[in-house]
Parts: C-alpha cells; structure tokens; sequence
C-alpha cells in the first residue's frame, strides 16, 4: 500500500469506529496504538475494509506511513493523555504536518494547544465529535475548531465520512481555537438537559401513574411520530420494551438508579457561569445527575425524612399534558443552549454560524430532532435572538405551556421531582417578566456593600438612603 492519506492514533471504541468510517469512505488510513497488541485485533475485524488500513506498532514507522503533509488524528482520552501524545509526536512531525484533535476534550484544552501550535508555527485542529460510537462508524456529527486553512485540508475527508442530512454533510468549520470542542460541549449539555426531560416524563407515568415500562415504551413510540420525533424519544421507547433476559423483567427495572456522566454537561453549567449565560435547565439536569450518584444519601433521606412521590389522581395529568410539557420544555432547553453559543461567540470572537451549528445537529448526533430544521430557519432569520422569540417557537410555546405548567405544578405538590422541567418552567416565566425582583437584590447590595444601583426614572448610579444612615452613624 502506498502511503496512507490520513492517520489516527488510538484504537478505543470510538477510534476504531472512525478508522473503520474513513476507510468506508475509501481513504488510506494509518493507525497506531499505545498498546500494540490492539492493532491486529482491530486489523482482523475489519475485514475487507484491511486493504485500505495500515497498522503500524513503532510510532516513528507509523508517522513514515502518512503521505505527506502529514494529518495525525488523536483519539485518546482527553486531558493529560492528549498534551503527551502530541509531545511524543511533534518531534517527529515536519512543521506542516498537522495534529487533529477529535476526543472529548474540555474546548480550554484545545484554546491552550492551538495557540502553542500558532505559535510554534504548526497547524493544529480541534474537532467535536458526536454520535456515539454507531455515529463513529456511520456518520457522525462533526464541529470544527481552528484556522480555516486547517479545516480546509481535511474538510474534504470529514465531510465525507460525516452524517449526512439530504445529502448535506453534517460536518462545518465553527470557528477558531476552541471553537469546535466548545459547541460540542454545549450539545452535550442540551443533551443532558433532553435526557433529563425526558426521564422526569418516564418518572410521572411510572410513579404518578403507575404505568409499566412497555406502555411507558408504547407512549415514547407514539410521541416520536410527532413535534418531539428525535433520536432520544425513539430510544427511550426502545430501551422501555427491552427484557432482561436473566430475568424476564423490564430492564429498565432491574437498573440502578444512579447515572453516570462525563462532565461534559458540567463543563456546560461552568462555562455558562463564567459567560453569565442563564441555562437553568441544563444545570438542573447536571444536579439531577450528581444527585442520583449520592445514592446513599438518598436512601437515608428516604428513611429519615419519608419517601415523597404519591400516585396522582386519576385525570390529574393526561399522557397529553406531559407530551406538550416536553415539547415546551425542550424548545426552552435548546433555547437556553443556543443562548449560550451567542455569548461565548460574542466573548471568545469566534463568530459561530448558528444556523450551521443547527443543521449539523440534524444527523449523527444524539440530540438529533425534527425541530433543528426549524431552529436553524429561525437562526437564519436572526443569529443572536432567543429561540423562545422566534414567531415558529413563540407559537409552540404558547401552545404546550399550559401542559408543562401543569405537569411541573401537579407532580411538585404529589411529591415527584422534576427539576428540569420545573427549571424549563422558571426560565420561561423569568423571559416573559418585564419587571422582576431583582430590584430587591440591588437595594440589599448597596445596603450592605454601597454597590449602587440605578433608578427607574433617570440615568447614573444611585445610592439609597441607608447609605448617609451609616455614614452618619
């Protein structure tokens, strides 16, 4: 074989999926492993696809393998293991050869080693990957960050092996540095906030409802025809009908109720902090996580306190009623999301193609829906406005709030707790106060503080009357 078009380094599940994606689509591709007896394991499952993949043990023949210039893909765990794979390559790698981030990485990470490659004078890319390991192999969602001359050297492999939505490949350049790792840290925050939705919708109709997992799956079917058709409707309704066969149980019964995370949704709830970007119901989501991990705690609480989370009355709550309450909450969810993207491109000078950023999300990636198409009209029309205020999503909103009020107020008092929808509720009811109490908390700064505040009826700082009462004792 002649040299290879393209490299990948790092052999994992996800690695190995995109190795096998790219020679698919009929690359070259050369691939390494820190542990080397990975590489002819991989190389005997791939089957036909061999022909066109390149294993090689020795990194120094594995760089000699690659056409050059060189492209190196890494797909090693993110943090530490990064910075040392690229100071074990670097020396090895011509000053046009180019290193290309695709992990899961924190988008600081990738800031910091895109500007060490500026200034080093080598190209240096950090993409967002989503999808999940099927995404990997088939088609994922791809989000580029870095120089435009960067992505353009290798667009043409990424959109190739990418989703596509009608043909159009759901692969884009978002913008410099962090660019790329950063919308894919904010997709993963709207997904943790969708999956949480969703899971407080399941908890109604299980607990409040006493609905068994199959007619909580038959309700998930029959929601996915409709406004909330997504890829996590269509495989809740899947994961709800699957049996244990060990047991013949529902699975989802015989699974432990405490759920792992990543931290991607963290970084999510950390970031919109710093920027001061309101996303209540991803950090609620992000809360609900840490607090099925205290499982302890919980039961405790559940002895000490009383276990909360009564059977609703009948007619109390319809399967209509939490259907429109999760179409509201997950317009206001992405809303929220997409808020954030327009701070931090506003912050960081990144100027993100919002619309793009929707319809990259429409194939490949796990918060894929039927509504995206909508969000990216709407971001067309205005990049920057609250999705909440598009007229398409105004009108939904309108249309499904009552639901969501009503399911967030109703399994609230019976005890069942929903904090994303209940959070998804709040910031909708904030966005549409045009006067809230927030001039109560400027009065208690300048009381305690002398922050100062401004006044209603002229401009410039203000102080209250407090203030000469403690000057003068």
């Amino acid at each position: 074989m002649s040299a290879a078009e393209i490299g990948l380094i790092g052999l994992g599940t996800m690695g190995a999926m995109l190795a096998l994606n790219i020679a698919d689509n009929g690359f070259t591709v050369a691939v390494h492993n820190r542990t080397a007896a990975r590489i002819p394991e991989f190389l005997d499952k791939a089957g036909d696809l061999a022909d066109r993949i390149t294993g090689h043990a020795d990194i120094q023949d594995f760089v000699q393998g690659l056409a050059t210039p060189r492209n190196i893909i890494l797909m090693v765990p993110a943090g530490d293991a990064v910075d040392a794979q690229i100071d074990m390559l670097r020396p090895l790698l011509d000053a046009d050869d180019m290193i290309i981030d695709a992990g899961n990485a924190n988008f600081h990470d990738s800031q910091r080693r895109a500007q060490a490659a500026e200034d080093a004078g080598v190209p240096f890319l950090g993409i967002g990957v989503s999808g999940g390991a099927e995404g990997a192999r088939f088609g994922p969602s791809i989000m580029g960050g870095g120089t435009p001359a960067a992505w353009d050297r290798v667009a043409h492999i990424l959109k190739a092996i990418s989703a596509k939505y009608e043909d159009q490949p759901c692969a884009t350049y978002m913008g410099a540095g962090g660019a790329g790792h950063f919308v894919k840290t904010v997709h993963n925050g709207i997904e943790y906030a969708d999956m949480q939705l969703i899971a407080e919708a399941y908890g109604v109709m299980r607990d409040g409802m006493g609905m068994d997992a199959a007619a909580c799956g038959a309700v998930f079917d029959r929601w996915n025809d409709g406004p909330l058709q997504s890829y996590l409707i269509e495989i809740s309704g899947k994961v709800s009908a699957a049996t244990d066969p060990e047991t013949g149980q529902p699975v989802l019964d015989v699974i432990l109720d405490r759920a792992g995370q990543k931290g991607t949704g963290r970084w999510t709830a950390i970031e919109a902090q710093m920027l001061g970007a309101p996303v209540p119901t991803i950090e609620a989501a992000v809360m609900a996580r840490n607090m099925s991990a205290a499982r302890d705690l919980r039961l405790s609480g559940s002895d000490i306190l009383g276990e909360t989370g009564r059977t609703l009355d009948d007619g109390a709550l319809s399967l209509e009623d939490l259907e429109q309450a999760l179409i509201a909450g997950k317009v206001l969810c992405y809303a929220q999301g997409f808020d954030l993207l327009s701070k931090a491109s506003a912050d960081y000078g990144w100027d993100l193609p919002m619309a793009e950023i929707a319809e990259v999300w429409r194939e490949g990636c796990i918060i894929r829906s039927a509504m995206l198409n909508d969000m990216a009209s709407a971001l067309t029309d205005a990049p920057t406005r609250n999705l909440a205020l598009a007229p398409f999503f105004a009108g939904i909103l309108r249309d499904n709030l009552a639901g969501l009020r009503k399911v967030a107020v109703v399994a609230m008092g019976a005890g069942h707790p929903v904090p994303a929808l209940a959070a998804a509720l709040n910031y909708f009811d904030t966005l549409t106060s045009a006067r809230t109490t927030a001039n109560m908390l400027q009065a208690q700064r300048d009381y305690f503080g002398a922050h100062s505040f401004e006044r209603i009826d002229r401009d410039g700082a203000h102080h209250g009357p407090w203030l000469n009462q403690h000057l003068n004792g």
